[in-house]
Parts: C-alpha cells; structure tokens; sequence
C-alpha cells in the first residue's frame, strides 16, 4: 500500500456509518489528592478526597470513540441503566457525536461502571488503587433481549459496518447473549453487503459468518480450551486458520508488538506492527485496531490493508500514556510516512473489494 491508496481509503471514513452494539461501561476516573486526606470521626480510617471526576464511555465505548475520531459515523446498540452512570455514559457517547436512539435503558439495572480511583501523592507521584466494578451478573431477561433484537433489525438497514463488542464474561449477563449472537448470524448471512466483526473475551469461537478479531491467547482458547502455556506464532496461524475455517470470514489474529495475523482464503499472512518508541499504555489497543479494521474493511481495503491500518491506529493510542487514546486520519497519514520511510515492508493488496 502506498501514500495514494491509504489516501483513497481514509477519505471515504465520513461516508461509512458503523453499529457499535454489545457492552458499554463507564469508566469513572476518581482523582485523589492524598495532601487533602482527612481521618474519619467515626472509623479512623483515612477519608480520600476526590478532587476530579472523569467519566468516559468504555468498553464498546471505547470503540465508538476511536471510529468518531477517524472521522466515521457511529450509531450505538447497548443496554444500560436509568441512573446516573447510564446517564452519564449516554451524554459521553452524545458528545462524540454517537447515535444513542437505539440504547435500550432498563429502570432498576445498574450500569456496568469501572471505578477507578487514581491517588496523587504528596509527592507529585500518581498510582491506581484497587479498581470498583459494576458488572450485571443476572442473564439478560427475555424481553431486553427482544428489544435489543428489534433495535438491531432496523439499525441494520442504515449502516455499512457492525462491530460486536463482548465484553461480559459470564455467559448471557450481557447483551450478546446466545440469541442474539444467533440473530447477527443471521443478519450477516442476510447481508453480505455490510461488514460484521465481532471481539469477545470469552467466546470468540461461537460468533460464525463474521470477522473475528481475538488476540492469539482468545484464539488459542477457543480451539484448544486446554492449551494451558504460551501461545506460539506457528500455534497462532494454527488457531487463526481453524477460526477462519469455522466462521467463513477474515480473521485477524492480534500479536501485540509483533502485529496482526490476517487468516482468509490465501492463508495465514503477517502485518507487522508499526515500531514506536518511548512510554506505551497499552490500555484499548484493542479496541483502536478494531476500529481501523472495520472502517477500512467498509471503505473497500481488503484484508491486509486493513490490518496495516489497524497496526497504524494503535501505534498512535499507545502512546497516549494514562488515557484511551485515539487516531484521526492526519495522525494515520503522518505515521504512515514514518513507517514507509523506516524501509521496505510487506507489500499490500490493491484489491477494493469487500471480503
């Protein structure tokens, strides 16, 4: 791929819509300034004062808010609560520029909420302490399931990508339950014409007829649930190939640092990742691929372009230290230069056709 193609990919991102569905979060940042502590009256413990509240949508928000900063629309598919941090999390994703219409809220549901109090030193000095989880434990009930069903039925008809975001662990507690990871099945088969990709935690190997993008320890589980060590390049092809045999669709394997796996119908290729230097955060790397996947796939990249510009997004965000960062297109031109400029690497499809 050279300067012209990236060129022709990126200015079609304002064109591309993209469902964001599956599980939102709120992460909630606590800043505690340890000069202002106080002792309880009442316990004698140390009473933390909060001096800074910083609440960011998460999860599949994180998602949705690298795909606005590429510059492409984004329309949100979640189920949250009616309380302050649904509310909270809803304005996050407004003020991006997110379709929230079709949120399904829920009175009396918690909002999945990661709390996370960072301590200020006297010192200057800035740590995390334990983190405070807010995650729906219970299965979804039947009829948020059909909401969110219904929801996705008629979203579908307007976008050009659909990007699952899984992020509940336990099993049927958050919105991709087995029903509906059934439907988007279905819908995918329905409509060849719009990209489906899915990222899951803990069941990346039961999505079928769409995009996988699990790193190579989500792979490795989901074809060998007993494999205990460390994965291997040669076991990671391995396990990308079988995904792609059993969902029918370009799987993309992530190596962290060593870059991204492509497995379709010419095999297992490497993408190398884009070299940085200096601190790295590699908090929503994830997330920042996914994103650069998806919105090139949609804007005509085959495969192996796509994974170079999912390389490239999260070579910007993981230098975006103690924050989830994002790409825009300028700071995706601009690191492409750096990267060609490093010296030759694998060439690219030119192909604009869709897998």
């Amino acid at each position: 791929m050279d300067a012209q193609r990236l060129e022709a990919i990126l200015t079609r991102f304002p064109a591309i819509t993209v469902l964001v569905m599956g599980d939102y979060f709120l992460d909630k940042y606590l800043i505690i300034d340890r000069r202002l502590s106080e002792v309880s009256l009442e316990t004698g413990l140390e009473a933390f004062q909060v001096v800074e509240v910083r609440p960011f949508p998460g999860a599949a928000g994180t998602v949705a808010s690298n795909l606005r900063a590429l510059g492409v629309g984004v329309v949100a598919l979640g189920v949250i609560g009616d309380d302050g941090e649904g509310y909270e999390l809803k304005r996050g994703l407004e003020m991006m520029g997110v379709d929230t219409e079709p949120l399904v809220q829920v009175p009396g549901l918690l909002t999945s909420t990661y709390t996370k109090p960072l301590l200020r030193e006297a010192d200057g000095w800035v740590h995390e302490l334990n983190r405070l989880d807010i995650v729906n434990r219970a299965p979804l009930l039947p009829e948020v399931e059909d909401a969110v069903i219904s929801r996705l039925r008629q979203v579908i008809e307007r976008v050009e990508g659909v990007i699952v975001a899984d992020q509940v662990r336990e099993q049927n507690c958050g919105v991709v339950t087995d029903r509906v990871r059934h439907e988007i099945a279905g819908l995918a088969r329905a409509h060849p014409e719009v990209i489906f990709a899915a990222d899951s935690r803990e069941r990346i190997g039961l999505f079928h007829h769409i995009t996988l993008k699990p790193n190579a320890w989500e792979a490795m589980r989901a074809v060998r649930p007993n494999r205990q060590s460390d994965v291997t390049r040669l076991e990671a092809e391995e396990c990308g190939a079988e995904l792609y045999r059993q969902c029918g669709r370009p799987v993309f394997v992530t190596l962290g640092m060593d870059g991204i796996l492509v497995c379709d119908d010419h095999g297992c290729q490497h993408v190398p990742a884009v070299p940085v230097a200096g601190p790295i955060d590699i908090v929503g790397a994830g997330d920042s691929t996914m994103a650069g996947i998806v919105s090139a796939l949609c804007a005509g990249a085959s495969p192996r372009e796509a994974a170079l510009i999912g390389n490239l997004v999260a070579s910007i965000t993981i230098q975006q230290v103690g924050t989830t960062g994002t790409a825009s297109p300028e700071q995706v031109r601009e690191r492409f230069g750096e990267f060609i400029g490093m010296g030759p690497f694998p060439a690219t499809s030119a192909s604009s056709s869709r897998p």
